[in-house]
């Protein structure tokens, strides 16, 4: 491996820690509008400033490709699924449950996209990839439970009321996402099937948003809220993805994919650094074995 090859490859591993630390602190940020902005404003406003660097960036290349029936289509689902039902839940997930705790959920998405992948696609999945994700939602129920194991099924019956479910519904928007991301990469590159589906997603964000009118005040508009929603669109949509694509291309799924583990790690430091969120045991142990699963899964061979 030449010199070149080698700075080439590891810049790719420092772009993709960095892209953990994004989103552990895309939580953080979440967290802070969640109690400040209404949900669908908040969503919208991330999307908004994304969408728009997006178009900037796939304009710079030429002119906009033009959809056809299909493609649109299968955008239009991505912008549904992937913009506009992951950011509503999202933002109303981090109303009530803490940062670094929905971090550890987050962290399923690898394996429930593995396991839609099987469903849906027929993938199949060896021993060891099963083994991963039965862990992982292991270690999630602890999380969810609080390590009171034996109440199971009380904590999830009512985990909407405690915002977890609604974070669990908002990591299977973005299962549905990737799946779909699958059928449009079929003649689109990512850079535009992400920005087309950012388009559809935030013009169902604006215009939900109507509803949210009325409550708008003044006091919202403070720099600590601004700041947040720049960031999060920034840093945590636009640099994010085009960085763990780029990752994908130099080092390969598998082994991209493993670096995901490290944002509930950033979620929980961060949330108890900068949010004076509480880190609990049970949080702890799941997080583990949450972590295990993971890893387990990604680094499975099919």
């Amino acid at each position: 491996m030449n010199p070149e090859t080698k700075a080439t490859i590891w810049l790719a591993h420092a772009k993709l820690v960095f892209v953990a630390f994004c989103w552990g602190t895309t939580l953080i940020a979440g967290r802070i509008v969640a109690q400040n902005i209404p949900n669908l404003t908040a969503a919208s406003g991330r999307f908004l400033i994304a969408a728009t660097i997006f178009l900037i960036l796939l304009r710079s290349q030429g002119p906009l490709p033009r959809l056809n029936t299909r493609q649109l289509v299968v955008t239009a689902a991505m912008g549904l699924t992937g913009v506009f039902c992951f950011n509503l839940f999202f933002f109303t997930a981090l109303e009530k449950v803490p940062a670094g705790k929905t971090a550890l959920i987050v962290s399923l998405s690898p394996i429930l996209t593995a396991l839609a992948v099987s469903v849906l696609l027929r993938e199949k999945l060896g021993i060891q990839r099963w083994l991963g994700i039965a862990l992982a939602f292991f270690g999630v129920t602890i999380v969810i439970t609080q390590g009171n194991l034996a109440q199971t099924w009380f904590y999830f019956t009512h985990s909407f009321e405690s915002g977890e479910g609604f974070m669990m519904l908002s990591v299977t928007s973005w299962v549905a996402y990737t799946v779909l991301s699958r059928f449009a990469l079929v003649g689109l590159s990512p850079l535009q099937a992400t920005t087309y589906a950012a388009l559809f997603g935030t013009l169902g964000l604006l215009l939900a948003t109507l509803s949210d009118i009325p409550t708008w005040e003044a006091t919202m508009l403070t720099w600590e809220n601004t700041l947040a929603i720049v960031y999060i669109a920034v840093f945590g949509t636009v640099i994010a993805s085009l960085w763990f694509v780029q990752g994908v291309s130099r080092i390969g799924p598998a082994r991209t994919a493993v670096y995901s583990n490290l944002t509930p790690i950033f979620g929980i430091i961060l949330g108890y650094l900068i949010l004076s969120e509480p880190i609990h045991l049970s949080m702890i142990v799941g997080g583990v074995i949450v972590i295990a699963g993971v890893t387990l899964t990604n680094r499975a061979k099919l």
